[in-house]
């Protein structure tokens, strides 16, 4: 019985290294770290990966106690890595929402939070491209492409191999420029037409200053933007997805030291 126990905590030991990892990585990536996907399902999902990873790879997971100086070394290691993972998706999602936080506010959409506080800090472009990122990436496979990546790490960092480096950190912060790079690109189309809209509403302000530019302006700018919108769609969707495949290649790049 006392060797049976024995096995139970050597079996615990080894599997607690991966599952710390897979863990970390599903509680702050930006898809799977959200409201609809509950804790119970990340709990699951994590246990079914790390089991899934030890039956399928064989790695020889080394028996380390957490409760001493070693094992609390490797704990922190397991949940940056794991963080460290989540972040860049975290960057990439920003992106998204920033730049629908610049079409919300060229639009006039922006004011709806200020008039009705219960809708958040998140406009409504910048929860409607969240959405469409969403989409993208689940109908990409781009979970099974992150799950393959996070898999991988196994072998490229292995229990014991730490990942914190100056080269880590500068990669970290070269793909931090992607929240502005990807928000100008998602953005583009509907920022350059309301900027003219902008120009021309000053003109006419010029024109006829009598004119009531605020019950003309918002109208016309709401009215333009959706029209826009609408019309950029189809490139909004193909930034979206040269984005994910972008990320998808920097985590790559990260697992590959």
């Amino acid at each position: 019985m006392n060797l049976l126990a024995a096995n139970l905590v050597d079996q615990f030991y080894s599997l607690i290294w991966p599952l710390l990892r897979i863990s970390a990585f599903l509680t702050f990536a930006s898809i799977y770290s959200i409201r609809a996907v509950n804790l119970r399902v990340r709990i699951t999902l994590a246990l079914v990966l790390t089991i899934f990873l030890v039956l399928q790879l064989r790695l020889d997971l080394p028996k380390i106690d957490p409760l001493t100086v070693e094992g609390l070394r490797e704990i922190f290691n397991q949940l940056f890595i794991g963080f460290t993972m989540a972040l860049i998706m975290q960057l990439a999602t920003a992106s998204v929402v920033v730049a629908g936080q610049a079409v919300s506010n060229s639009m006039g959409l922006s004011i709806a939070n200020m008039i009705d506080p219960t809708l958040g800090s998140v406009p409504l472009t910048s929860q409607f491209f969240t959405i469409l990122g969403t989409l993208i990436f689940v109908s990409t496979g781009g979970d099974l492409i992150v799950f393959g990546i996070l898999l991988d790490s196994f072998q490229y960092f292995p229990i014991g191999k730490t990942m914190f480096s100056q080269d880590l950190m500068g990669k970290i912060i070269s793909w931090s420029s992607i929240v502005y790079v990807g928000s100008v690109l998602v953005s583009l189309p509907v920022m350059i037409t309301l900027l003219f809209v902008n120009v021309g509403l000053g003109f006419v302000t010029r024109a006829a200053p009598s004119l009531n530019i605020f019950s003309v302006g918002f109208p016309a700018m709401m009215f333009t933007g959706f029209l826009v919108l609408w019309l950029a769609i189809p490139s909004i969707l193909s930034r979206i997805d040269w984005l994910w495949v972008q990320t998808f290649n920097e985590m790559r790049v990260l697992m590959h030291p």
